[in-house]
Protein backbone atom coordinates (compact mmCIF):
# COMPACT_ATOMS: atom_id res chain seq x y z
CA UNK A 1 0.00 0.00 0.00
CA UNK A 2 1.42 3.38 -0.98
CA UNK A 3 1.30 6.47 1.22
CA UNK A 4 -1.35 7.92 -1.11
CA UNK A 5 -3.50 4.79 -0.72
CA UNK A 6 -3.10 4.90 3.05
CA UNK A 7 -4.03 8.59 3.16
CA UNK A 8 -7.11 7.99 1.01
CA UNK A 9 -8.21 5.07 3.18
CA UNK A 10 -7.70 6.88 6.49
CA UNK A 11 -9.51 9.93 5.10
CA UNK A 12 -12.42 7.60 4.33
CA UNK A 13 -12.30 6.26 7.92
CA UNK A 14 -12.34 9.83 9.30
CA UNK A 15 -15.26 10.72 7.02
CA UNK A 16 -17.35 7.74 8.14
CA UNK A 17 -16.53 8.33 11.83
CA UNK A 18 -17.60 11.99 11.59
CA UNK A 19 -20.77 10.99 9.77
CA UNK A 20 -21.65 8.41 12.41
CA UNK A 21 -21.01 10.97 15.16
CA UNK A 22 -23.43 13.43 13.53
CA UNK A 23 -26.02 10.69 13.07
CA UNK A 24 -25.62 9.58 16.70
CA UNK A 25 -26.06 13.11 18.04
CA UNK A 26 -28.77 14.10 15.57
CA UNK A 27 -30.87 10.99 15.21
CA UNK A 28 -30.25 8.93 18.33
CA UNK A 29 -29.88 11.74 20.88
CA UNK A 30 -32.17 14.47 19.53
CA UNK A 31 -34.84 12.27 17.95
CA UNK A 32 -35.01 9.00 19.89
CA UNK A 33 -33.83 10.00 23.37
CA UNK A 34 -34.97 13.61 23.90
CA UNK A 35 -37.47 13.83 21.03
CA UNK A 36 -37.58 16.81 18.71
CA UNK A 37 -40.07 18.66 20.91
CA UNK A 38 -37.87 18.05 23.96
CA UNK A 39 -34.81 19.22 22.05
CA UNK A 40 -36.69 22.36 20.95
CA UNK A 41 -37.68 23.00 24.58
CA UNK A 42 -34.04 22.64 25.62
CA UNK A 43 -32.94 25.10 22.94
CA UNK A 44 -35.53 27.57 24.24
CA UNK A 45 -34.34 27.05 27.82
CA UNK A 46 -30.84 28.23 26.83
CA UNK A 47 -32.15 31.26 24.95
CA UNK A 48 -32.22 29.91 21.40
CA UNK A 49 -35.35 29.75 19.25
CA UNK A 50 -37.04 26.36 19.35
CA UNK A 51 -37.11 26.06 15.55
CA UNK A 52 -33.31 25.98 15.58
CA UNK A 53 -33.43 22.49 17.15
CA UNK A 54 -35.21 21.21 14.04
CA UNK A 55 -32.66 22.90 11.78
CA UNK A 56 -29.76 21.38 13.74
CA UNK A 57 -31.44 17.96 13.65
CA UNK A 58 -31.89 18.20 9.88
CA UNK A 59 -28.30 19.36 9.37
CA UNK A 60 -26.92 16.52 11.50
CA UNK A 61 -29.13 13.92 9.82
CA UNK A 62 -28.51 15.02 6.22
CA UNK A 63 -24.87 15.97 6.80
CA UNK A 64 -24.14 12.74 8.65
CA UNK A 65 -25.60 10.66 5.82
CA UNK A 66 -23.68 12.67 3.21
CA UNK A 67 -20.42 12.13 5.11
CA UNK A 68 -20.97 8.39 5.50
CA UNK A 69 -21.82 8.05 1.81
CA UNK A 70 -19.07 10.39 0.66
CA UNK A 71 -21.21 13.01 -1.03
CA UNK A 72 -19.30 16.31 -1.18
CA UNK A 73 -17.72 15.42 2.18
CA UNK A 74 -15.16 18.23 2.08
CA UNK A 75 -17.88 20.87 1.89
CA UNK A 76 -20.29 19.06 4.22
CA UNK A 77 -17.62 19.05 6.95
CA UNK A 78 -17.20 22.80 6.46
CA UNK A 79 -20.94 23.57 6.37
CA UNK A 80 -21.54 21.62 9.60
CA UNK A 81 -18.96 23.63 11.56
CA UNK A 82 -21.58 26.10 12.91
CA UNK A 83 -23.33 23.17 14.65
CA UNK A 84 -20.05 22.34 16.41
CA UNK A 85 -19.37 25.99 17.27
CA UNK A 86 -22.86 26.08 18.80
CA UNK A 87 -22.10 22.95 20.84
CA UNK A 88 -18.83 24.53 21.98
CA UNK A 89 -20.71 27.67 23.04
CA UNK A 90 -23.26 25.53 24.90
CA UNK A 91 -20.59 23.58 26.82
CA UNK A 92 -18.07 26.41 27.32
CA UNK A 93 -19.21 27.22 30.84
CA UNK A 94 -19.04 23.60 32.00
CA UNK A 95 -15.27 23.30 32.08
CA UNK A 96 -12.84 21.61 29.74
CA UNK A 97 -13.36 17.84 30.01
CA UNK A 98 -16.49 16.48 28.35
CA UNK A 99 -17.07 14.06 31.25
CA UNK A 100 -17.77 17.02 33.60
CA UNK A 101 -21.41 17.53 34.59
CA UNK A 102 -23.31 18.74 31.50
CA UNK A 103 -20.22 18.12 29.36
CA UNK A 104 -17.26 20.40 28.82
CA UNK A 105 -16.00 22.01 25.63
CA UNK A 106 -13.22 19.46 24.90
CA UNK A 107 -15.21 17.15 22.58
CA UNK A 108 -16.88 19.82 20.40
CA UNK A 109 -13.54 21.58 19.87
CA UNK A 110 -11.92 18.25 18.98
CA UNK A 111 -14.68 17.65 16.43
CA UNK A 112 -14.11 21.13 14.97
CA UNK A 113 -10.46 20.20 14.42
CA UNK A 114 -11.40 16.84 12.88
CA UNK A 115 -13.92 18.53 10.59
CA UNK A 116 -11.29 20.99 9.43
CA UNK A 117 -8.94 18.06 8.73
CA UNK A 118 -11.73 16.38 6.74
CA UNK A 119 -12.19 19.58 4.76
CA UNK A 120 -8.46 19.82 4.09
CA UNK A 121 -8.03 16.15 3.11
CA UNK A 122 -11.16 15.82 1.00
CA UNK A 123 -13.37 12.79 0.52
CA UNK A 124 -11.04 9.80 0.69
CA UNK A 125 -11.82 6.38 -0.77
CA UNK A 126 -15.27 5.07 -1.62
CA UNK A 127 -16.90 8.50 -2.04
CA UNK A 128 -20.06 8.61 -4.14
CA UNK A 129 -19.63 12.24 -5.21
CA UNK A 130 -16.20 13.77 -4.81
CA UNK A 131 -15.71 17.39 -3.80
CA UNK A 132 -13.56 19.72 -5.83
CA UNK A 133 -10.00 20.05 -4.58
CA UNK A 134 -8.66 22.98 -2.61
CA UNK A 135 -5.10 24.23 -2.84
CA UNK A 136 -3.66 25.77 0.31
CA UNK A 137 -0.08 26.14 -0.91
CA UNK A 138 0.93 27.72 -4.17
CA UNK A 139 3.33 25.77 -6.38
CA UNK A 140 5.17 28.99 -7.21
Amino acid sequence: MTQHDLTQFTTFVLRVALGIMYLAHGVILKFFIFGLAGTAAFFESIGLPGWMAYAVFAAELIGGLMLVLGIQARWVALVLLPVLFGATWLHAGNGWVFSYPNGGWEYPVYLILLSFVQFALGDGRYALKRSSSVSFISAE
